[in-house]
């Protein structure tokens, strides 16, 4: 096997692994698990934790999506695809510090660039993208979906934009307030 195509394996090969888990997942919330430890068996939790992921997120993503039908697998999917190539090509496989606390994220009604929620959606991103959300705070939980479609955008739009961004909040702003614009003609 050439090395392109022990790369190409490699990489197909979490994204299997991760729908299989999640599906797994699916299937134990519809059966009365409601907690995240309860939905991943210790393998699972190492191989979340090789692609900086957490049972956490899976827990709320799956919460969400049995309960409100979003965000759907494929987002999921994409996120955690997102958050995966952060971990390995920025933090360089390196495990984030400790969760980030409650008080450190803007509240509900901060509001940039005339929008609100759009300061806590931002910070939400970030941490998403460094893996350092706390257990009770989900990027792309209902509000922030509300949000999204105020602005015409969706959930891996908006993380892309702000992985690509970096820190840039001037080209942050300017792309989702344009967004939001369009949306309203």
């Amino acid at each position: 096997m050439s090395a392109a195509s022990e790369r190409d394996s490699l990489s197909t090969q979490w994204m299997e692994t991760f729908q299989a888990l999640y599906h797994k997942a699916i299937t134990s919330y519809e059966n009365g698990v409601r907690e995240a430890e309860g939905l991943c068996s210790p393998e699972d939790i190492d191989f979340l934790t090789s692609i900086g992921a957490t049972p956490q997120e899976v827990f709320d993503c799956v919460e969400d999506w049995c309960d409100d039908g979003a965000p759907d697998p494929g987002t999921v999917f994409r996120l955690t695809e997102i958050r995966r190539d952060y971990f390995i090509h920025e933090q360089h496989g390196d495990q984030p510090g400790p969760p980030l606390t409650m008080d450190t994220f803007p509240s509900r009604e901060a509001s940039m660039g005339g929008l609100v929620w759009f300061p806590r959606i931002l910070a939400k991103a970030r941490a998403k993208l460094r893996g350092e959300l706390p257990a009770n705070l989900m990027y792309s939980c209902g509000a922030d979906r509300r949000f999204l479609r105020k602005v015409n955008m969706d959930a891996v739009e908006f993380l892309r934009l702000v992985r690509d961004a970096k820190t840039d909040d001037t080209h942050i702003v300017r792309v989702v307030v344009d967004r939001a614009s369009l949306q309203k003609s």
